[in-house]
């Protein structure tokens, strides 16, 4: 018996509602800006306390928006409704290969979050528990999902990337079409019940989900007591992992005796006379601050791989011991990879942030195979790209 399910009742998009997802941003100012220029994204859904017409209200105080926005959508055209179905996805363009997947439901209880918890939904990173508040509240308020969690089949991705690529090629025109930022297009289309929708679901399901992205999202389907969330399987063949790097707004001390206290922690520090870039491969971390870059090389810890993975170090001993922050200290913003090493280097220049910290990326096969094993990576450790959009496929609750 599978993991993955049809979705029993989904609204699907007409146009115009699909939105990154709430998380992408490194500037609230761009989900304001994104829903003043398209009110029917779904961001103004996913983020209310962010649209023009709610700025200054919490989140809590502005889900009465959220609630009036979706119900707009739906009574105006922008979704149509669907019963027991299965999208098939498609991402192009931007140079990059096709990526494929299926929008479906997956069983919230198969979610394990360590080696001795069972469950075929293996959840990899650390949480901030605030943003698992905000997603919980939500849900509740809306009764549906808009915004996907993004799974990895590992057992039997090979054969799944073939088939969907196979029913796609098949398929028609799409149900329905929108676009990314990067000019990418995220096409779909409706599956109903039927043999090919049935051996679909058995390959989706047929070994090891592996959270991608979307761990709050998950962790709020298990704190909300749904009984199955809203997700889009895909292939390891359809993803890559891109930076993710953090800005600092505000330091705890002055550059000097930041790059002392590494030193004495026993990292090697280099100023770098070239831009800072990204490392071109992990093992080094690159700074920038003050108008300069170090390369930083920390000191290694023991055996454990994971303790010695450049985003723990960066969390461990550069934030925690140097700087005195916890991971979810407002000072700390967390950049994904849609934003160059330049606009993080700007931001300082600018006078915006004091620090950036830049991170070679975590390969796919490393990533599969930490979460394999049934063991955490550091928060906000892997940028997934390219991202489901959210606002394409909307699911009823399940509980």
């Amino acid at each position: 018996m599978t993991v993955v399910h049809p979705i029993t009742r989904a609204w699907i998009t007409t146009g115009g509602t699909g939105a990154q997802n709430y998380d992408e941003f490194a500037d609230d100012a761009e989900i304001t800006a994104i829903i003043e220029a398209n009110p029917r994204s779904a961001l103004g859904v996913e983020m209310p306390h962010r649209a023009p017409e709610s700025l200054g209200r919490s989140f809590l105080d502005s889900l009465p928006d959220a609630v009036r926005r979706f119900e707009a959508a739906r009574a105006d055209g922008s979704y149509a409704p669907a019963e027991q179905v299965v999208v098939l996805y498609r991402i192009s363009g931007a140079g990059a290969p096709p990526a494929y997947g299926i929008f479906a439901l997956v069983d919230t209880d198969q979610i394990s979050t360590s080696a001795d918890e069972p469950g075929l939904v293996i959840r990899n990173e650390d949480v901030f528990i605030s943003k698992v508040r905000e997603r919980v509240a939500l849900a509740d308020a809306l009764g549906h999902l808009l915004s996907p969690v993004l799974l990895l089949q590992t057992g039997q991705g090979e054969q799944l990337h073939a088939a969907l690529e196979q029913a796609v090629a098949a398929a028609g025109a799409p149900a329905a079409t929108d676009a990314d930022q990067a000019g990418r297009a995220h096409d779909i289309w409706l599956l109903g019940p039927s043999a090919e929708q049935e051996q679909i679901l058995a390959l989706a399901g047929g070994g090891e989900l592996v959270v991608a992205d979307g761990n709050h999202r998950s962790l709020a389907a298990q704190t909300g007591g749904l009984r199955r969330f809203l997700a889009v399987v895909t292939t390891p063949d359809s993803v890559a992992i891109q930076p993710y790097n953090r800005l600092v707004g505000e330091l705890t001390t002055s550059a000097d005796e930041l790059l002392q206290r590494l030193r004495a922690a026993g990292a090697e520090v280099t100023p770098l006379a070239a831009p800072v870039q990204v490392p071109a491969a992990g093992g080094v971390v690159n700074l920038y601050l003050a108008g300069q870059g170090y390369a930083v090389r920390f000191a290694a810890d023991g055996g454990d791989v994971l303790a010695n993975l450049d985003h723990a170090l960066v969390e461990r001993v550069l934030l925690r011991d140097a700087l005195g922050l916890d991971p979810g200290d407002k000072r700390i913003n967390y950049v994904g990879g849609d934003y160059p090493a330049s606009w993080l280097t700007g931001e300082v220049d600018a006078g915006r942030a004091e620090l950036a910290v830049l991170i070679a990326p975590v390969t796919v096969e490393d990533f599969v195979a930490v979460n394999l094993a049934r063991q955490k990576m550091p928060r906000k450790s892997t940028w997934f790209t390219p991202k489901a959009r959210g606002g394409l496929v909307v699911a009823e609750l399940e509980r």
